[in-house]
């Protein structure tokens, strides 16, 4: 068995290979479909699928590969799995379309029901977020390589600082929030990137009441929990993976710092979690 070091510089490689993939498409007009949850999916997303399923089974034919493109997979065979890598082509489909250029590519390895190595590429950013179980977070900007430490200390003299998608009702927000402290938003792209702000401390925390799928949490899980950080539901509970038929995420907050005082920044009587 291939050590989970080994195994992340083989996925780095592979996910730069994709990332090249998605800026060629992005260069031209691409065809886009509906899907059955009304999001889009377009030729992009499937071809970078059909490279990350083929080049991850590669590495280790005895992984199994699960793609947000790829998922018709049901409990009963996918429960036994020990570790598999859980991927989503391409994180951010509709800032694709738009053009926005906050779109990224996520691979996780999962062992025994939790992330031990995550990755989120931007390819247009240049910009690349990597960890390692037990062996901390980083963040490579072209050729430069920094360690991610998402924790600072709690100050109640500046607003809490929240990132959130443009769709999101910045007052459904605030209804999960305690009204004695301040909160200003910020608007940024796919849910893979957004946790790298959490991550880089260019935000406190993103919160996320839309639905969701496994594979848009855990590379960013693993990144968060590296640097200090954290990701659970509104509820204080951990995500799950590879524990149900449904791979839908109840709503969740991406924590940069785990030591703050969530419990009293968060309504509890107010929360809902699917």
């Amino acid at each position: 068995m291939q050590s989970l070091s080994t195994l992340l510089e083989q996925a780095l490689q592979i996910a730069y290979q994709a990332g090249d993939q998605l800026k060629t498409f992005y260069q031209q007009k691409v065809n886009i479909k509906i899907k059955a949850d009304e999001t889009p999916v377009t030729e992009a997303d499937l071809a970078v699928s059909r490279y990350l399923i083929q080049a991850l089974t590669e590495l280790d034919p005895s992984i199994p590969v699960l793609s947000e493109e790829n998922c018709a997979i049901p409990l009963a065979e996918r429960q036994n799995w020990q570790r598999y890598w859980l991927i989503d082509p391409l994180d951010g489909t509709q800032q694709f379309i738009d053009r926005t250029d906050q779109f990224s590519v996520l691979i996780a390895l999962v062992e025994q029901q939790r992330p031990v190595i995550g990755i989120i590429h931007a390819p247009v950013l240049n910009q690349t977020f990597y960890a390692v179980k037990g062996q901390g977070a980083f963040f490579r900007q072209g050729d430069t390589i920094s360690s991610l430490n998402s924790q600072h200390s709690f100050s109640p003299d500046r607003p809490i600082t929240i990132a959130i998608g443009k769709s999101t009702n910045k007052n459904k927000v605030l209804a999960q929030l305690n009204p004695k402290f301040h909160y200003q938003f910020l608007t940024y792209g796919s849910s893979g990137l957004k946790s790298t702000l959490v991550a880089r401390q260019q935000c406190d925390c993103y919160i996320r009441l839309g639905d969701t799928g496994e594979w848009d949490t855990a590379a960013a899980e693993l990144i968060l929990q590296e640097s200090g950080g954290d990701i659970f539901t509104l509820k204080q509970q951990p995500l799950t993976y590879n524990q149900r038929e449904t791979f839908v995420n109840p709503h969740f907050i991406m924590v940069g710092d785990r030591q703050w005082d969530w419990q009293q920044i968060l309504l509890q009587q107010n929360i809902y979690s699917p």
